[in-house]
């Protein structure tokens, strides 16, 4: 029976697989080499950044507030034992993320508090003896990552976030066994086409939630589901001309969705408060079953689901930590570090933990690299200059302001295209309702 053209199957294919690759293939990388301070470390075993992230961190939208703790899980050997100490009051979090970047369990200070604890990971369909005051935490797909972060005051506070990262441990419950890792796509296939070989394989190994196998069997047509040897390997020159084809149109409907609709708005910042709300299938401790947070259309949650993993990877729900990210002054021009600009935040953001605005390059959307090795300005940052009232207005620019206030307050901006991203960290009400307004980024 006819299907609709491969190109279009293809398209679909790209928005469906994009997370898992984008995730996978970061996956993979952090366990050869590292992401700037976070250095290299195989499966099930925390690798402790010891500074704050800077320009050398190649990573999308990593942040500058916290000091990393991040560990590649694999459970397919059987359950790992995640060990956190007592945290005092800082803020922390743990954020568990399965391979198709579904944002499952939380611990940390606003999921689980400050004790310490003890919790069992396990893979799907454990059935085990689970230990004594241990809480289990049940993974969707037997890979995925755990991405901590701990609030750093800057440099005097790292001995006490290093003595909390050391404390931090994992502990294969059998130490003999060695876990699967992820399967190797066939290297031999077109770079090209290799995107559809690591869907092919990777959701296979790591099937997706089952409200969405109806969607992966639907691409069988275009070799999705083909078990054994690659269908893109040596595919006919017309069926890898219209295959190439399907991924230029779904890598532009990403493009498109990334600036597109279906986010709220605010004076030309775009609110993710619900842009991580694609996980409706599994909630372990510390997640909210709450259909505030839940994007229940089929076809905007695949979407969401890309623009999310391209965005923000590994990005927490909003309920934990707020975004919001700006592409646009107030005259709708896009932000460019030629010109000067203001953020007046009156008052600045209602929050339980703390704020930060903190600049990217674009299209990479990575940490800028300054002068005054500045990468992003919140309610910790030393030495603003705050108004009479709270109030506290934010320069951005490339160049550095002559006005001892502005340069106080100075967001150093790259020379060409930018685009900031406001964090609100355990964000109030006021946030999550829309109450609180964002001002926008005025040229001046």
């Amino acid at each position: 029976m006819p299907h609709q053209n491969v190109p279009e199957l293809t398209a679909q294919a790209y928005l469906y697989g994009f997370p898992l690759v984008f995730n996978l293939d970061s996956i993979e990388r952090f366990i050869r080499e590292g992401i700037g301070a976070s250095p290299a470390t195989p499966f099930n075993s925390f690798s402790h950044a010891r500074t704050l992230s800077d320009a050398s961190a190649k990573f999308v939208s990593v942040n500058n507030d916290t000091v990393y703790s991040i560990a590649p899980i694999d459970v397919s050997a059987g359950p790992v034992i995640l060990h956190v100490p007592d945290t005092g009051d800082r803020y922390y979090v743990m954020q568990f993320i399965d391979a198709w970047t579904d944002n499952f369990a939380y611990v940390g200070k606003r999921a689980t508090g400050n004790r310490a604890g003890d919790y069992l990971l396990v893979p799907p369909g454990w059935d085990g003896t689970v230990p004594e005051d241990t809480t289990v935490i049940r993974f969707p797909t037997a890979v995925g990552v755990i991405v901590g972060r701990w609030a750093c005051a800057g440099e005097a506070d790292l001995p006490a976030v290093h003595a909390l990262q050391d404390a931090t441990t994992l502990t294969p419950v059998d130490r003999a066994a060695q876990p699967s890792g992820l399967p190797s796509p066939d290297p031999t296939v077109a770079p090209d086409l290799m995107f559809l070989e690591k869907v092919r394989v990777w959701s296979q190994a790591y099937p997706p939630a089952e409200r969405d196998r109806a969607l992966q069997d639907s691409l069988a047509e275009i070799g999705l589901t083909t078990a054994g040897a690659s269908p893109y390997l040596s595919p006919a020159p017309d069926r890898a001309s219209t295959l190439r084809a399907g991924l230029g149109e779904g890598q532009e409907e990403l493009s498109k969705a990334m600036t597109g609709g279906g986010i709220d708005k605010q004076n030309g910042w775009h609110l993710m408060l619900h842009i991580f709300d694609y996980n409706v299938d599994f909630f372990e401790v510390g997640t909210l079953d709450d259909e505030n947070f839940k994007i229940t259309d089929p076809a905007r949650r695949i979407v969401a689901r890309a623009v999310a993993a391209k965005a923000g990877l590994w990005g927490n729900h909003g309920y934990e930590a707020a975004y919001a990210m700006i592409y646009a002054d107030d005259a709708g021009q896009p932000l460019n570090g030629t010109n000067t600009y203001t953020l007046r935040l009156d008052p600045t953001p209602p929050v339980n933990a703390f704020w930060s605005v903190t600049m990217y390059s674009t299209p990479d959307f990575y940490l800028c690299a300054n002068p005054i090795d500045r990468y992003s300005i919140g309610d910790r940052t030393p030495g603003l200059v705050y108004d009479d009232n709270g109030a506290l207005t934010i320069t951005i620019s490339h160049a550095e302001p002559a006005d001892p206030k502005a340069r106080a307050n100075w967001l150093p901006a790259p020379e060409g295209g930018f685009r900031p991203c406001m964090r609100m960290y355990e964000p109030r009400q006021a946030v999550l309702d829309q109450t609180y307004v964002l001002p926008p980024i005025t040229r001046t």
